[in-house]
């Protein structure tokens, strides 16, 4: 009975997924009007489903208006916007999606106000600031998303201009909106979080029969299992992705170093902290055969790394760990091992509406829809992303994928938080200071000299 009732859960998830998928190619415009979708037989076969259960999935997309069933002929895509329908253009990123369940969501809004249509436009990531102000200057963009990281680039470059203002939503925990604030406005709302956790092999684990990690781990505490945990020739004990501007920050924070102008306007900085934040880096990458150094090439790979076994250990965030969620084994999250203190990194992705936007009214339903717990409600049951709706995140129901069973976790650590702008550096004077820390992490220039040129760089033009 047991295996029956598992083996109907597992075809509903199936049912699920071919609906999102097709959904998303749909709404993305990957499949273009007018395309007919491939077979039923195809799909049975694409998605391990009975005929019936394909049938049910393909009356899902005709019940949302994106497929019409032509009898003998097949399931072509309808069209997705008319004359009668306000377009709202939203720009996302590649990742949203799939972190976000943002396709579910825009297909429940399209059943709620048929009058509005929005069209999904994918944005790049790279160059992000650059590439997302020819958008609105050009009047391309309605409603995009974007990170706190990125909009200190619109503050940093006075581009924030560009954004159109909201009403602070007062049912959000204040820690998520402040980082979109400027000058006394909320330029943009959020959307989604999370703090940057570890996330471990619990199989692994039990292999050398060692405890898990808890929240009273010092990094000294990680390495020590990492070299346990690390057989060579077959996996890394721990893996990040350290040139990441969402990791290597953190090392900075958890040293307690500030980053602050003196009674002349001029920067200080206390060496010793600088040098145990740079010294731990440094104590991590250069560990024989429990640090992947050569693989540290983008953020994607220590998900993947740790979906393959490859490492034991990995430094990650709830959005990555929806890369891992169909993992075959076993695993957990903890807090980060600390320095002098326990903190952490906080992501937030956020929506924007332009200022230039001749919908803005559509445009806001769009975001206040994203942000209602209907919505949230979507992205919690089908991710493992953090909903901002508090209700939404604390949700308790029949769970349709895997969660870490110290998924709540994150409720647990909200004062470790921090922001990237709590440094007080803009992103020029944080290029400088990373590309100094490079510098002595390739042993290159020793504390002293690095510590210099940081000093030097942020109180002259060398950081411009």
């Amino acid at each position: 009975m047991m295996d029956e009732k598992v083996s109907r859960k597992t075809f509903r998830i199936r049912l699920e997924e071919m609906a999102s998928i097709l959904r998303e190619e749909i709404i993305s415009g990957k499949r273009a009007v007018d395309e007919f979708l491939p077979s039923e037989l195809d799909l049975t076969r694409q998605f391990h489903l009975s005929n019936k259960s394909v049938r049910k999935a393909l009356d899902m997309l005709v019940e949302e208006g994106l497929i019409e069933k032509i009898p003998k002929v097949g399931n072509r895509v309808t069209a997705v916007a008319d004359e009668n329908k306000t377009l709202v253009r939203f720009g996302y990123h590649p990742s949203t999606n799939y972190e976000t369940a943002l396709a579910e969501m825009i297909s429940e809004f399209h059943g709620l106000y048929p009058h509005i249509q929005v069209q999904p436009v994918e944005i790049p990531s790279q160059n992000f600031h650059n590439s997302i102000k020819e958008y609105l200057d050009a009047d391309l963009l309605d409603v995009f998303s974007m990170n706190d990281r990125s909009f200190m680039e619109f503050v940093d470059n006075e581009t924030y201009n560009l954004l159109e203002p909201y009403e602070l939503n007062p049912s959000l925990y204040p820690f998520l909106s402040e980082p979109f604030m400027h000058q006394g406005e909320l330029l943009v709302q959020p959307f989604s979080y999370s703090p940057v956790i570890l996330c471990y092999n619990r199989e692994h684990f039990a292999e050398i029969n060692v405890s898990e990690p808890y929240s009273g781990w010092t990094w000294t505490d990680l390495l020590a299992h990492a070299k346990e945990l690390a057989i060579e020739n077959e996996r890394f004990g721990f893996y990040f992705h350290l040139l990441s501007q969402n990791r290597w920050p953190i090392f900075l924070f958890q040293s307690g170093i500030a980053f602050e102008r003196n009674q002349h306007g001029h920067y200080e900085i206390d060496e010793a902290k600088l040098m145990e934040s740079l010294e731990t880096c440094r104590d991590i990458i250069y560990m024989p055969n429990v640090f992947p150094t050569m693989l540290s090439a983008s953020e994607a790979d220590a998900e993947e790394l740790f979906l393959n076994g490859k490492v034991s250990m990995i430094m990650t965030s709830y959005f990555g760990l929806n890369k891992i969620k169909g993992a075959s084994f076993s695993y957990d999250i903890a807090p980060l091992p600390y320095l002098k203190e326990s903190k952490t990194m906080l992501v937030i992705i956020g929506l924007a509406i332009s200022r230039k936007s001749k919908v803005k009214e559509a445009a806001r339903k769009v975001v206040e829809f994203l942000q209602s717990p209907q919505a949230q409600l979507i992205m919690r049951k089908h991710t493992l992303s953090i909903p901002v709706d508090k209700n939404a995140a604390e949700w308790k129901g029949e769970e349709s994928i895997t969660r870490p069973s110290r998924y709540n976790i994150y409720r647990e650590i909200v004062p470790t938080f921090k922001r990237l702008s709590e440094l007080k550096l803009d992103s020029v004077q944080l290029s400088h200071v990373l590309r100094q820390a490079k510098l002595y992490w390739s042993k290159l220039q020793d504390v002293k000299v690095t510590s210099t040129n940081i000093v030097t760089g942020l109180n002259t033009d060398q950081a411009e």
